[in-house]
């Protein structure tokens, strides 16, 4: 029960689309991620997923639109919905989904990274 420092977190890696756990609470767990560049198209079967914006801008591209979040702003993708995150610039932001979540979903591929790596 001590404070987890974002930013000290955030300092320990430097890799892009590869979310590290910072904590759990029940089944759920809080991951940081970089994000530069465009993400692959995909969705979460079986979970909603929650994208917090810490700093920079995010782009969530659906098949219907594009929103765009800013520091300080979240979304929840509803478990199915197909979704494409992007950035122009890195972006750090928090995902917080159930453990054993693929960062690529029904997508896989080239950018699906370890799950569960704690820093």
């Amino acid at each position: 029960m001590e404070p987890v420092k974002l930013s000290e977190k955030f300092g320990k890696f430097s890799d892009h689309w590869a979310p590290k756990v910072i904590a759990e609470m029940n089944d759920y767990q809080f991951k940081l991620v970089k994000v530069e560049g465009e993400f692959v198209w995909h969705a979460h079967d079986d979970t909603d997923e929650t994208f917090i914006v810490l700093d920079g801008e995010l782009t969530i591209e659906f098949r219907d639109k594009s929103v765009t979040l800013r520091k300080g702003e979240m979304i929840v993708v509803p478990k199915g919905v197909e979704h494409k995150p992007s950035a122009q610039n890195e972006c750090r932001i928090m995902i917080i989904e159930p453990k054993g979540v693929t960062n690529t979903g029904n997508a896989g591929g080239g950018l699906t990274a370890d799950n569960d790596v704690w820093i």
